[in-house]
Protein backbone atom coordinates (compact mmCIF):
# COMPACT_ATOMS: atom_id res chain seq x y z
CA UNK A 1 0.00 0.00 0.00
CA UNK A 2 1.17 3.34 -0.73
CA UNK A 3 -0.41 6.47 0.72
CA UNK A 4 0.66 9.68 -0.99
CA UNK A 5 0.78 13.45 0.65
CA UNK A 6 -2.77 15.23 -0.37
CA UNK A 7 -4.44 12.15 -1.52
CA UNK A 8 -4.55 9.44 1.69
CA UNK A 9 -5.28 12.62 3.97
CA UNK A 10 -7.20 10.52 7.23
CA UNK A 11 -3.94 8.35 7.07
CA UNK A 12 -1.33 11.16 7.47
CA UNK A 13 -3.92 12.90 9.94
CA UNK A 14 -4.47 10.07 12.38
CA UNK A 15 -1.24 7.93 12.12
CA UNK A 16 1.51 10.94 12.71
CA UNK A 17 0.92 12.64 15.74
CA UNK A 18 2.11 16.29 15.62
CA UNK A 19 1.95 19.12 17.63
CA UNK A 20 3.35 22.72 17.07
CA UNK A 21 6.56 24.23 18.74
CA UNK A 22 6.50 27.20 21.51
CA UNK A 23 6.54 30.55 20.48
CA UNK A 24 10.01 30.82 20.80
CA UNK A 25 10.80 28.17 18.39
CA UNK A 26 7.60 29.35 15.99
CA UNK A 27 10.44 30.76 13.31
CA UNK A 28 12.23 27.60 12.79
CA UNK A 29 10.09 24.68 13.59
CA UNK A 30 6.26 23.99 12.05
CA UNK A 31 5.75 20.97 14.43
CA UNK A 32 7.35 18.02 16.15
CA UNK A 33 6.06 14.26 14.87
CA UNK A 34 6.17 10.92 16.20
CA UNK A 35 4.69 7.91 13.85
CA UNK A 36 1.73 5.58 15.69
CA UNK A 37 2.10 2.78 13.81
CA UNK A 38 1.28 -0.77 15.88
CA UNK A 39 -2.32 -0.70 15.24
CA UNK A 40 -1.51 -0.82 10.92
CA UNK A 41 0.77 -3.64 11.23
CA UNK A 42 -2.12 -6.48 10.90
CA UNK A 43 -3.55 -4.89 8.43
CA UNK A 44 -0.29 -4.58 6.38
CA UNK A 45 1.90 -7.31 7.69
CA UNK A 46 4.34 -6.44 4.42
CA UNK A 47 4.55 -3.16 5.20
CA UNK A 48 3.77 0.20 3.30
CA UNK A 49 5.17 3.36 1.69
CA UNK A 50 3.94 7.22 2.64
CA UNK A 51 5.06 9.41 -0.07
CA UNK A 52 5.24 13.23 -0.17
CA UNK A 53 5.49 15.64 -2.10
CA UNK A 54 8.67 18.93 -2.04
CA UNK A 55 8.32 21.40 0.42
CA UNK A 56 10.64 23.88 2.40
CA UNK A 57 12.69 23.48 5.07
CA UNK A 58 14.57 20.67 6.38
CA UNK A 59 13.50 16.96 8.82
CA UNK A 60 15.12 15.31 11.62
CA UNK A 61 14.57 11.71 11.54
CA UNK A 62 15.28 10.14 15.15
CA UNK A 63 14.97 6.12 14.62
CA UNK A 64 13.41 4.53 17.53
CA UNK A 65 12.60 1.34 16.17
CA UNK A 66 13.46 -1.02 13.36
CA UNK A 67 15.61 -0.02 10.50
CA UNK A 68 13.78 1.92 7.71
CA UNK A 69 14.18 2.76 3.67
CA UNK A 70 14.24 6.14 2.78
CA UNK A 71 13.53 7.52 -1.12
CA UNK A 72 14.70 11.40 -1.89
CA UNK A 73 13.71 11.62 -5.72
CA UNK A 74 14.60 8.54 -7.23
CA UNK A 75 17.80 7.36 -4.41
CA UNK A 76 17.03 4.49 -2.03
CA UNK A 77 18.92 4.68 1.50
CA UNK A 78 18.54 2.13 4.00
CA UNK A 79 18.41 3.66 7.32
CA UNK A 80 19.64 1.96 10.56
CA UNK A 81 20.10 4.70 12.73
CA UNK A 82 19.05 9.02 12.70
CA UNK A 83 18.84 11.17 9.54
CA UNK A 84 18.96 14.84 8.33
CA UNK A 85 16.68 15.31 4.98
CA UNK A 86 16.63 18.39 3.53
CA UNK A 87 12.62 18.72 2.30
CA UNK A 88 12.84 20.41 -1.17
CA UNK A 89 12.62 16.93 -2.81
CA UNK A 90 9.97 14.50 -3.27
CA UNK A 91 10.13 11.57 -0.53
CA UNK A 92 8.88 8.01 0.40
CA UNK A 93 9.43 6.12 2.85
CA UNK A 94 9.13 2.43 3.24
CA UNK A 95 7.24 1.19 6.79
CA UNK A 96 8.04 -2.38 7.98
CA UNK A 97 7.00 -3.90 11.45
CA UNK A 98 9.14 -2.34 13.93
CA UNK A 99 9.24 1.12 12.43
CA UNK A 100 9.08 3.58 15.02
CA UNK A 101 10.33 7.40 14.03
CA UNK A 102 10.16 10.86 16.01
CA UNK A 103 11.05 14.12 14.14
CA UNK A 104 11.08 18.18 14.01
CA UNK A 105 9.95 19.66 10.91
CA UNK A 106 11.91 22.47 10.15
CA UNK A 107 11.51 25.94 8.51
CA UNK A 108 15.26 26.80 9.72
CA UNK A 109 17.17 24.93 11.79
CA UNK A 110 18.74 27.12 14.79
CA UNK A 111 21.90 24.93 14.01
CA UNK A 112 23.06 27.06 11.68
CA UNK A 113 24.33 29.73 14.61
CA UNK A 114 26.41 26.67 16.56
CA UNK A 115 27.90 24.89 13.21
CA UNK A 116 27.94 27.86 10.59
CA UNK A 117 26.02 25.67 8.43
CA UNK A 118 25.24 26.36 4.78
CA UNK A 119 22.31 24.28 4.08
CA UNK A 120 22.54 24.75 0.31
CA UNK A 121 25.35 22.25 0.27
CA UNK A 122 23.05 19.91 1.26
CA UNK A 123 21.22 18.81 -1.66
CA UNK A 124 19.61 15.04 -2.63
CA UNK A 125 20.66 13.13 -0.05
CA UNK A 126 19.70 12.19 3.76
CA UNK A 127 22.63 12.96 5.76
CA UNK A 128 23.41 11.43 9.70
CA UNK A 129 21.97 13.47 12.22
CA UNK A 130 25.45 13.21 14.42
CA UNK A 131 26.29 16.05 11.73
CA UNK A 132 23.72 18.70 13.25
CA UNK A 133 22.75 17.02 16.63
CA UNK A 134 24.92 16.22 19.18
CA UNK A 135 24.68 12.56 19.71
CA UNK A 136 24.35 13.22 24.08
CA UNK A 137 20.78 15.04 22.63
CA UNK A 138 19.95 12.22 20.59
CA UNK A 139 20.25 9.11 23.10
CA UNK A 140 18.47 11.20 25.66
CA UNK A 141 15.35 11.74 23.49
CA UNK A 142 15.18 7.93 22.30
CA UNK A 143 15.29 6.95 25.99
CA UNK A 144 12.67 9.50 26.84
CA UNK A 145 9.28 7.28 27.37
CA UNK A 146 6.42 9.97 26.07
CA UNK A 147 6.14 12.20 22.78
CA UNK A 148 6.01 15.27 25.65
CA UNK A 149 8.87 13.89 27.02
CA UNK A 150 10.90 14.29 23.40
CA UNK A 151 9.34 17.56 22.88
CA UNK A 152 10.47 19.23 26.06
CA UNK A 153 14.04 17.54 25.53
CA UNK A 154 14.54 19.53 21.81
CA UNK A 155 13.08 22.38 23.05
CA UNK A 156 15.03 23.42 25.82
CA UNK A 157 17.92 22.08 24.00
CA UNK A 158 17.06 24.43 20.93
CA UNK A 159 15.72 27.59 22.90
CA UNK A 160 19.06 27.29 24.68
CA UNK A 161 21.12 27.77 21.55
CA UNK A 162 18.85 30.89 20.42
CA UNK A 163 19.61 32.49 23.40
CA UNK A 164 23.10 31.86 23.26
CA UNK A 165 23.14 33.27 19.78
CA UNK A 166 20.66 36.28 20.14
CA UNK A 167 22.80 38.78 18.42
CA UNK A 168 22.73 36.30 15.03
CA UNK A 169 19.14 36.20 14.44
CA UNK A 170 18.46 38.89 11.70
CA UNK A 171 19.15 36.44 8.42
CA UNK A 172 16.33 33.98 10.27
CA UNK A 173 14.38 37.24 10.99
CA UNK A 174 14.06 38.78 7.60
CA UNK A 175 13.81 34.97 5.80
CA UNK A 176 10.99 33.78 8.49
CA UNK A 177 9.14 37.52 7.98
CA UNK A 178 9.27 36.82 3.88
CA UNK A 179 7.70 33.39 4.30
CA UNK A 180 5.28 34.15 6.94
CA UNK A 181 4.01 37.59 4.88
CA UNK A 182 3.68 35.42 1.15
CA UNK A 183 1.79 32.61 2.96
CA UNK A 184 -0.36 34.91 5.04
CA UNK A 185 -1.30 37.42 1.84
CA UNK A 186 -1.28 34.35 -0.69
CA UNK A 187 1.13 36.91 -2.33
CA UNK A 188 4.17 34.49 -3.57
CA UNK A 189 5.74 36.97 -6.43
CA UNK A 190 7.08 39.12 -3.74
CA UNK A 191 9.56 41.31 -5.34
CA UNK A 192 12.98 39.93 -3.38
CA UNK A 193 14.36 43.95 -4.58
CA UNK A 194 11.73 45.24 -2.65
CA UNK A 195 12.00 43.34 0.51
CA UNK A 196 16.05 43.71 0.51
CA UNK A 197 15.40 47.64 0.36
CA UNK A 198 12.95 47.24 3.37
CA UNK A 199 15.63 45.23 5.23
CA UNK A 200 17.75 47.89 4.32
CA UNK A 201 20.54 44.95 2.96
CA UNK A 202 21.35 44.09 -0.78
CA UNK A 203 19.67 41.70 -3.04
CA UNK A 204 22.61 39.20 -3.44
CA UNK A 205 22.67 39.72 0.60
CA UNK A 206 18.46 38.76 0.86
CA UNK A 207 19.64 35.79 -1.56
CA UNK A 208 22.10 34.35 0.37
CA UNK A 209 20.07 34.43 3.40
CA UNK A 210 17.91 32.16 1.43
CA UNK A 211 19.72 29.64 0.28
CA UNK A 212 21.52 29.93 4.16
CA UNK A 213 18.61 29.59 6.24
CA UNK A 214 16.68 26.91 3.61
CA UNK A 215 18.96 25.50 1.18
CA UNK A 216 16.75 27.36 -1.94
CA UNK A 217 16.54 30.59 -3.60
CA UNK A 218 13.60 32.79 -2.40
CA UNK A 219 12.09 32.11 -5.81
CA UNK A 220 11.81 28.30 -5.42
CA UNK A 221 11.01 28.64 -1.74
CA UNK A 222 7.87 31.05 -2.34
CA UNK A 223 6.99 29.06 -5.50
CA UNK A 224 6.86 25.87 -3.31
CA UNK A 225 5.10 27.22 -0.76
CA UNK A 226 1.98 28.57 -3.39
CA UNK A 227 1.43 25.26 -5.16
CA UNK A 228 1.46 23.29 -1.73
CA UNK A 229 -1.26 25.76 0.06
CA UNK A 230 -2.65 25.87 -3.24
CA UNK A 231 -2.92 21.80 -3.58
CA UNK A 232 -4.03 21.49 0.31
CA UNK A 233 -6.96 24.05 -0.65
CA UNK A 234 -8.28 21.54 -3.42
CA UNK A 235 -7.86 18.52 -1.68
CA UNK A 236 -9.61 19.76 1.32
CA UNK A 237 -12.15 21.60 -0.01
CA UNK A 238 -12.38 21.44 -3.92
CA UNK A 239 -16.05 23.27 -4.15
CA UNK A 240 -14.33 26.65 -2.91
CA UNK A 241 -10.99 26.06 -4.69
CA UNK A 242 -10.51 29.03 -7.38
CA UNK A 243 -6.98 29.20 -8.90
CA UNK A 244 -6.92 33.01 -8.85
CA UNK A 245 -6.61 33.23 -5.01
CA UNK A 246 -3.29 31.73 -5.24
CA UNK A 247 -1.87 34.19 -8.04
CA UNK A 248 -2.33 32.08 -10.80
CA UNK A 249 -3.62 33.30 -14.41
CA UNK A 250 -5.93 30.31 -15.39
CA UNK A 251 -6.51 27.14 -15.11
CA UNK A 252 -3.77 25.93 -17.84
CA UNK A 253 -1.20 27.74 -15.12
CA UNK A 254 -2.13 26.34 -12.27
CA UNK A 255 -2.39 22.94 -14.36
CA UNK A 256 1.14 23.11 -15.62
CA UNK A 257 2.35 23.90 -12.04
CA UNK A 258 0.21 20.67 -10.46
CA UNK A 259 1.68 18.83 -12.43
CA UNK A 260 5.22 19.33 -12.06
CA UNK A 261 4.75 19.55 -8.54
CA UNK A 262 3.45 15.95 -8.43
CA UNK A 263 5.37 14.60 -10.98
CA UNK A 264 6.92 11.26 -9.47
CA UNK A 265 6.91 7.80 -11.39
CA UNK A 266 6.68 5.78 -8.12
CA UNK A 267 3.09 7.35 -7.61
CA UNK A 268 0.94 4.43 -8.93
CA UNK A 269 -2.25 5.69 -7.86
CA UNK A 270 -1.68 9.46 -8.95
CA UNK A 271 -2.63 9.25 -12.71
CA UNK A 272 -6.23 8.40 -11.95
CA UNK A 273 -6.13 12.08 -9.35
CA UNK A 274 -4.33 13.97 -12.08
CA UNK A 275 -7.18 13.51 -14.72
CA UNK A 276 -9.98 14.39 -11.71
CA UNK A 277 -7.99 17.61 -11.44
CA UNK A 278 -7.75 18.34 -14.87
CA UNK A 279 -11.59 18.76 -14.75
CA UNK A 280 -11.65 20.84 -11.85
CA UNK A 281 -12.68 24.60 -12.43
CA UNK A 282 -11.55 24.48 -16.26
CA UNK A 283 -12.34 27.95 -17.57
Amino acid sequence: MQHIEFLHIDHFEQNYHRTPPSAGLAHFIDFFWETRFDHLWKQYPRGFSDAQFPNIGYTYIINLGTPFVMQVDHKKFHMKTDGFLPRYNAIECFHKPGNHLFGIKFRISPVIFEKKVNFSEYRDYIFPLSYLLDQVIIDKVKKAKKFEDRTSILSKHFLSLLAKYEGSLQPVSIVSQVLDRAFQQNDFSISVEEEAARNRISTRTLQRYFETCTGISSKKALQVMRIRKAVAHLANSPKDFDHSLYGYYDHSHFFKHLRQFLQKNTLKNLQPHLKLLEGLHKE
